[in-house]
Formats: structure tokens, sequence, C-alpha cells
């Protein structure tokens, strides 16, 4: 079932619309809770779609904003719509989804209201490149980075009147340059990053003061139980690296002109193509791509584990056989019950949930099988959930169908 973008965002923030129809029943409770579909879409990949996602009964689809509605860069170019946030604080926290166009030049950020459904670019450089994280601050600021060779970290800052409008952007090379995709801020101003390669590092920012992102300190992480020669890549051996860690301080000189430079220079643990950063509570997950594994980091106890890993507690997947399993994780979300929600760059892109660690041995209890899409050349990005906790939005990236790429929204009612 779809409805109209205004009809689906009067339920999500609680604006008066009729009654909805009851969702069916499933086992589990709370928000989003759903029955696990049976396997990836292998075998309804189609262009001629209405609706991307295979998908557990009880949960509709709506588009939010394509290229239909908004087509930034013309013709049949793709946007490449990446990450997505909304104005997470503030009198009209939630009414705003902002996102970044993962183009190679001429980058943008957009943003729709999720009220009226306009839809804009509110930022725009010929020199910006493969824009991607992307982050609301506490302090009312939007995060966003290039994920590219010498990638550069942004602060915009919005205008408190019209948080359509950027009043001011200012360039973060504190926070490292290097290929950055996603983006972690807390409350206390603490800023996470990583370096998207393989062989990149896990980054921590501490500010000097709170919501001054132009002065403190970036560390890198780096486990004490390897010699300098272990804590490299290496394809073969990446499972190995668990355990104890520290956070060590870079050189900031070397960091504003090249933080993988930094971070080599005091044998950091590399890790295969980190790509996103969630913090839930205590933890820090990173999801590495190149290793099919989510690393779980207690910034309590300074350790590592695996959380979630192909051949572990998920299976390996083997499209040839039908098999679905983990393949190439990228996009990272906390979901409303605090579980770990994460997404494939990957044929067929699935959406998988992790279950919580019970037994408290760094690994997750079970994973399972949320979402699969049905595009046979997209890949799904910039999971996320906003202020309605029965809500996911997500990007079609790159589709085969025309003038697809853009946000979606899956909702449960």
């Amino acid at each position: 079932m779809r409805r109209t973008l205004s009809a689906a965002f009067a339920l999500g923030l609680g604006l008066p619309l009729g009654l909805a129809a009851a969702a069916p029943a499933v086992a589990a409770t709370g928000p989003m809770a759903f029955e696990p579909i049976a396997g990836s879409a292998y075998s309804q990949m189609s262009t001629n779609w209405s609706e991307p996602l295979v998908a557990p009964e009880g949960f509709t689809q709506d588009l939010v904003a394509d290229e239909t509605v908004l087509n930034i860069y013309g013709g049949t170019t793709d946007d490449l719509t990446d990450m997505n946030t909304v104005n997470e604080t503030g009198p009209q926290a939630g009414r705003y989804l902002y996102r970044t166009q993962e183009v190679g030049s001429n980058g943008s950020l957009s943003v729709i209201d999720l009220k009226t459904g306009e839809a804009k670019v509110i930022a725009q450089r010929a020199d910006w490149r493969r824009l991607d994280g992307l982050r609301w601050t506490s302090w009312g600021t939007l995060l966003f980075a290039e994920e590219t060779g010498g990638g550069r970290l942004f602060e915009a800052f919005l205008d408190p009147k019209d948080l359509t409008t950027v009043t001011r952007i200012e360039e973060r090379r504190e926070v490292g340059i290097l290929a950055h995709e996603g983006i972690e801020a807390l409350a206390d101003g603490t800023v996470f990053v990583i370096d998207e390669l393989n062989g990149g590092s896990i980054y921590k920012f501490e500010p000097t003061t709170r919501g001054d992102l132009s002065d403190g300190q970036l560390y890198a992480l780096k486990l004490t139980g390897l010699t300098d020669a272990e804590q490299k890549w290496n394809q073969a051996t990446y499972s190995s690296k668990v355990g104890a860690f520290e956070w060590v301080a870079l050189d900031m000189n070397q960091v504003v002109v090249d933080a993988d430079a930094a971070s080599n220079a005091v044998n950091a643990t590399e890790f295969g193509r980190p790509e996103d950063v969630e913090v839930i509570g205590s933890t820090l997950y990173v999801a590495n791509t190149s290793e099919d594994r989510v690393v779980a980091i207690d910034l309590n106890k300074d350790v590592l584990t695996s959380f979630v890993e192909a051949g572990v507690n998920v299976p390996v997947e083997s499209r040839s056989a039908g098999v679905t399993g983990f393949n190439s994780p990228d996009n990272l979300a906390q979901g409303p019950d605090g579980r770990l929600w994460m997404v494939e760059d990957n044929f067929a892109s699935d959406i998988f949930v992790a279950g919580n660690d019970t037994d408290q041995d760094g690994t997750a209890d079970k994973v399972e099988l949320f979402a699969s899409l049905k595009d046979p050349g997209a890949e799904i990005s910039g999971i996320y959930f906003g202020k309605d906790p029965r809500t996911l939005f997500f990007n079609v990236q790159h589709p085969d169908k025309p003038y697809a790429d853009g946000t979606w929204m899956i909702s449960q009612r």
C-alpha cells in the first residue's frame, strides 16, 4: 500500500488525518517489529517496480522524493543520493530531511520539507567531490564530508528562522583530511570518523570546546595486542583484529594535510574499508565492507569485538546457490529499540537487523533479514530513523529504473 507523502507524514508527525488501517499482527512487539523475509530478492529483480523493497507484511513504502520530484543534475545523470538526516533538535525537530549527493564534482546538499513535500538544493559547490557522510549535531549544524582521497569535512550553519537556508559553511580540517564516509557526533562534542579504504583507520576527534570543531585533538584506534606489522590491513587476517585498544593522539600538523599519513606514523590499526559509524549507548559500531563484518567498540571498556560477521552469526552469501548472506555491509542506523540496522553495498542490497548481545560476548545473538532491494542496478544507502520510531528512511542509489534515484520511507502502521 502506498500513500501520498503528506498523508504518510501526517501520521508520522502526529498531524490530523483519519484512522490508519491496522497492520497485520507480527510475533515481535514494539516499533518496527517484523517477521524476517525469506531471502534476498534474487528472483524478483526488475526495473518495473512501484515499491523498491521486498519487505515484511504490515509495512508500507512511500516515495519521499526522487528525480521526478527534484532532478539535481538533469537528464538521466543519477543524483547519487547518499545519506539522510533530519533536524533532530529544536522547535521543528523532524520536519526537514537533509541529503548528500555523491557525485564526482559539483556536489550538493538537498532538503525535503516533510510537511509540504517541497524539495530543493540548499548548498552546492563545483569543488565538492563525492559528498557522502552526513550528521546533525546537537548544537544545530550539519556535518558532511567527501568520500575520496584528500576528502574534507564541512560544517553547515543554518538560519534558525529557516532551516532550509544555509548561512555559512566552514571547512573542518582538524577532524582529518581523509576518505570520509560515516560521521557520528555525540552530545558532548566528540566526533567519530573513518577512512574508507582498504587500510583505513577509525578516528575520534575531541574538540577543545564543545561545538567548536576548529580546534581539538584527533586520535586513531590502535589494538594493543598486535605487533606493528599485524596492524596493517590484510584480507587473510582481519578476523584477528579484535581485543583491547587505545586511542593514540595524532600529529595535528599532519592531520590537517593527510590524516592517513598521521595514523600510519603511529601504526594505528588498519581495517578493510570502514564505511559507516553509529554509536548506540556506549558502543561504537563500524561497518567494514571488505571484511563482511561490523565491529563493536566498547567505549567504556576499550575493547573491540566482531559484532556481526559473515560465517560467524550470519551466513556467507552465495547468490548462485540462492543463499542469502551478509555481503559488503555499508550504512548503519540505530533502531527505535536500540538494535543496530545494517544495509549492504551489494546486489541484491539487503537490510539486516542485529539482535542484542545478551550473553555479553561482544557478538550479536542473532541477525535477521528485514528487506531486500528489487532494482537490478541499485544499492540502498542512507538508512536512518528520524523522529518517528516506526519509519525508516532509505535511498535508492544509481538504479536501473529511470529517474528513480532518490529517497523512500518504509513505515509500520
